[in-house]
Parts: C-alpha cells; sequence; structure tokens
C-alpha cells in the first residue's frame, strides 16, 4: 500500500516517481518495482535507510543523496532484531508523521515504511536466516550489545537487496555500523555502493543522535564531554607525541572530569578492521571511538584524528 504526501497530489501509477511528491510505500513488492521502474527509465537510485525519528544529520545524508542521484529513497523501520534491550525497543522515537516532512525538505521522493510482519514474515522472535559478521562487531559496540550488528547486518541486508542497484547514504557517526555494512555488501556481492558521510554535530559540538532527545538539558551539557575527549586525544596524536594505550588513557581521564559519565570504551582503532592498534603513525587510517552512558541514554561517537 502507498499513499501520497507533503508537496503535491497523489500519482495514479505507483512506480512513477515525482520529484515533487514523497510517497510512502508500505510493502516490499512495490518498494522494489518503484526503484526497478525508476532504474528502467534511466534514472539512478539513492536510499538512506534510518529507523526514523529523523534530525539535522539523517537530513544531511537525504540531501548528498539528492545532490548525487536522481531519485532518493528514505526507509524508516525500528529494527526489532538489533535490539538487545526491549525496554530500549519500546522507548525509541517513533514519528513518521515529522518524519515525512523532513524528507520531503531535503528532497527525498519515497519512503519505505513497512511493518514488522512486511520485513520478517512467519517471525517467532528472530528470522530464520540472520547475517554475521564476528570479525567486525565482536568489540566495542558488539561486546556491549550482544547480537546487535547480527540485527543490523541482516537488516541492510535486506533493505539492500529489496532496492537493488544503488548508492546506499550511511553517517560515520555510527562507525563501526559503517565498516559492517561495508563488509557485508562487499562479502555477499550486494549490488550497492556504500557512501559514508561525515558526522554532524550541533555548534557545541554533540554528535546528532535520535536518542538525544531523551537527555535533560543538564544531561545534555554533560554528555559534550565525549566529543571533548574524542578532541583532545585527536589533538596528541597529532602532535605525534603519544602511543595509543597514552591517547586512550588521556580520553578516559577527560571523560573522568563529569563523574555522572559512565565510560564504556574510549579507544585508538585500525579505521578499516576497528582492531586495537598500538602505535599512531600517519601511516594507516585510525579512528578515535568513545561510548558512554549519559544518565539513562547510551552514546557513541569518533572521530579521524587524521581528516582531510
Amino acid at each position: 500500500m502507498s499513499t501520497a504526501v507533503a508537496t503535491a497530489p497523489a500519482i495514479a501509477d505507483p512506480t512513477q516517481v515525482d520529484q515533487a511528491t514523497v510517497r510512502v510505500i508500505e510493502t516490499v513488492a512495490e518498494y522494489s518495482l518503484a526503484l526497478e521502474s525508476a532504474r528502467r527509465s534511466g534514472r539512478t537510485v539513492g536510499v538512506v535507510p534510518t529507523m526514523g525519528a529523523l534530525h539535522d544529520g539523517h537530513r544531511s545524508l537525504i540531501r548528498r543523496a539528492a545532490s548525487e542521484c536522481d531519485v532518493v529513497a528514505v526507509s524508516i523501520f525500528v529494527n526489532p532484531t538489533q535490539f538487545g534491550d526491549p525496554a530500549d525497543l519500546a522507548n525509541y522515537p517513533r514519528t513518521l508523521e515529522a518524519d515525512l516532512g523532513a524528507v520531503a525538505s531535503a528532497g527525498g521522493h519515497l519512503v519505505f515504511a513497512p511493518s514488522v510482519a512486511e520485513m520478517y514474515p512467519d517471525m517467532a522472535g528472530a528470522p530464520m536466516a540472520s547475517v554475521s559478521m564476528p570479525a567486525l562487531s565482536g568489540r566495542w559496540e558488539g561486546a556491549s550489545r550482544p547480537g546487535h550488528f547480527d540485527g543490523v547486518a541482516t537488516v541492510v541486508t535486506k533493505l539492500l537487496s529489496m532496492a537493488g542497484r544503488c548508492r546506499a547514504y550511511f553517517g560515520e557517526k555510527d562507525f563501526q555500523q559503517l565498516a559492517v555494512v561495508r563488509r557485508v555488501v562487499r562479502d555477499l556481492s550486494i549490488p550497492a555502493d556504500v557512501i559514508g558521510c561525515e558526522t554532524v554535530r550541533d555548534d557545541d559540538g554533540l554528535a546528532l543522535s535520535s536518542r538525544n532527545v531523551r537527555l535533560s538539558a543538564d544531561q545534555r551539557r554533560t554528555a559534550l564531554i565525549l566529543s571533548r575527549a574524542l578532541r583532545a586525544g585527536a589533538s596528541v596524536i597529532g602532535d605525534g607525541q603519544l602511543g595509543a594505550a597514552d591517547v586512550e588513557a588521556l580520553m578516559a581521564r577527560v571523560v573522568s572530569f563529569e563523574p555522572s559519565v559512565d565510560l564504556d570504551y574510549a579507544v585508538v582503532v585500525d579505521a578499516d578492521t576497528l582492531e586495537p592498534v598500538a602505535t599512531c603513525d600517519t601511516e594507516r587510517s585510525l579512528r578515535l571511538l568513545i561510548a558512554a552512558t549519559v544518565g539513562p541514554v547510551r552514546l557513541i561517537d569518533n572521530l579521524d584524528p587524521y581528516p582531510g
């Protein structure tokens, strides 16, 4: 089933995409047909997989896709298989009406908003088939959230397979997720070009996240310690003064200035494999990763110490 919203009247043919219309599609068959029809007419397809609760970070992905592709499809699906805590799943914000306006304003054309039953037919607690990336998903977020990246890898495989050949846009804010997606696409020969897009931050440096709405004003100010710790680590890496262990200790020390923040990890890793590194040299691609709980919310962030 599909409906048209926002800026223009409905189009009679659901396989046609009008740039002035955001079309909502709820079934896999119609979604695949719409994107295949676009490709057959010579148009390029960009997809932006999301779980909704769209913010400026998501809008930046949609705008990037719209600048590079003729048709932009945004999926909005709160994926139950990547949540280990039922309360976290229940509390995840669901704001479809507002999300449709965000997609329209950023230049998107289609919204794929399936039900759980549509995505996982006959699911009894978990899909019978799933995708696992233990080499990339066992550490960091994977260690703290067992099964999370299996759920991510599975739903992304499904979404990109449904979409067909496309460019797929993901934010670098969830850096481990991006690494998992890239490996899944490569190893399973999924016909998608994965485009990583820079993290969008508020003026004060806090990385945009759908979870930020659950922070009180005081907790939000406290959460800024994560980006400060990353910047402190990046600054000494840039000076070439410290090994990885020393950089990690420095980031942890910065976080300790906010005793209400429960730090999970602050690490220096190889940007491709996510493995820990011993030295911080300019000959390899590195990433600083951090995760902590602030109030009721688990937050993650990361930084490239050698941007540009």
